[in-house]
């Protein structure tokens, strides 16, 4: 009879999607992300400095947009109770695919492009079908990915490889009064990642497989369909990324991705905004709120000219804490 009762509830979440305290995180991590920056504010301020001015707001959101892209696609395959350790390897192969492609010619940005976003789409698919058919877990399976890919670069590539144009290039530096258009990007692919999981039946579909994927599956869903979708969609979200760091780089580079931590970086930021790493529960709106709140402790650390040790202990242990923090609000919920 529980079984039943858990089919009917993951139907009806198909249907109707994700559920009411999906939110309810979002709230947290925004309360957490004006509290840091009031601290952060007082704390520069008592140092000598200025936090808020329009440099730093610039940089904030500059150094937010590629991680935030990579964390969108991370909380799709998070939701759907996966995730995706290839994409750091990802956004350095689609660096290089696009400036070589590009080769410093206009003409050539479109086929470029296209050619990144087919690539990551294919990888994505890869993904998505050794998880689904061959029945390997998400972790080993975007591991092994992660290092054929690497294989591929390291043979390949020794160093920066072909040449980004200059048009291209304001993507990564150009910008509309204090929003950089690379934070366009980001919002963009944001918006259409929160349409897709709130007003789409496919969005629905996430948060049951992700929730239970036993009674999704009893209640109709086609699961696996679902799980390499999110994966397709990781992949393509990594490449956009890739894409973006190419345009800052002006040139494409082996170690552009792994040298950023995409990997973990994006999986800390979607569980710091609230999504469960079982699935089921989040959204795009924590996520961004956590990839901002990374940004603006980093932001912080910077103008404090704090060693990268002091960095790493504090932004582990605000992963921790607010991770216990929800874990401690759900349970309280379900009591």
């Amino acid at each position: 009879m529980d079984l039943l009762t858990r089919a009917g509830r993951a139907a009806r979440q198909a249907r109707g999607g994700p559920a009411s305290h999906a939110h309810d995180p979002a709230r947290v991590v925004f309360l957490a992300l004006f509290g840091l920056v009031a601290a952060g504010w007082a704390l520069v301020a008592i140092d000598g400095g200025q936090f808020l001015t329009m440099e730093s707001v610039v940089g904030i959101q500059q150094r937010s947009a590629a991680l935030g892209i990579v964390a969108i696609g991370q909380t799709l395959a998070i939701l759907a109770g996966s995730l995706d350790l290839s994409v750091a390897y990802l956004i350095s192969l689609a660096s290089l695919v696009a400036a070589e492609i590009m080769a410093g010619q206009d003409g050539n940005i479109g086929p470029a492009i296209a050619a990144v976003l087919v690539i990551s789409a294919l990888v994505g698919l890869f993904n998505g079908l050794v998880i689904t058919r061959l029945q390997v877990h998400a972790f080993i399976a975007t591991l092994g990915a992660a290092l054929i890919i690497k294989g591929v670069v390291d043979h390949l590539y020794d160093g920066p490889a072909g040449k980004v144009p200059e048009s291209f290039q304001l993507l990564g530096y150009s910008r509309v009064g204090p929003i950089p258009v690379s934070a366009m990007l980001w919002a963009g692919v944001a918006v259409v990642a929160w349409f897709l999981l709130s007003r789409t039946r496919l969005g629905h579909r996430i948060y049951a497989v992700g929730g239970d994927e036993e009674v999704a599956r009893l209640s109709g869903i086609r699961t696996p369909r679902v799980i390499v979708i999110t994966h397709v969609l990781c992949s393509v979200c990594a490449g956009i990324a890739g894409l973006l760091l190419a345009a800052r780089l002006g040139a494409g580079a082996p170690t552009v991705g792994t040298d950023g931590g995409y990997d973990l970086e994006s999986i800390a930021a979607v569980v710091l905004g609230g999504t469960a790493l079982a699935g089921g529960r989040g959204g795009v709106a924590g996520t961004v709120g956590g990839v901002l709140l990374l940004a603006v402790l980093d932001t912080i650390f910077n103008q404090l000219e704090i060693n990268s040790f002091v960095k790493d202990v504090v932004r582990g242990a605000v992963i921790v804490v607010a991770v216990a923090v929800y874990a401690r609000r759900g349970t309280r919920r379900t009591a």
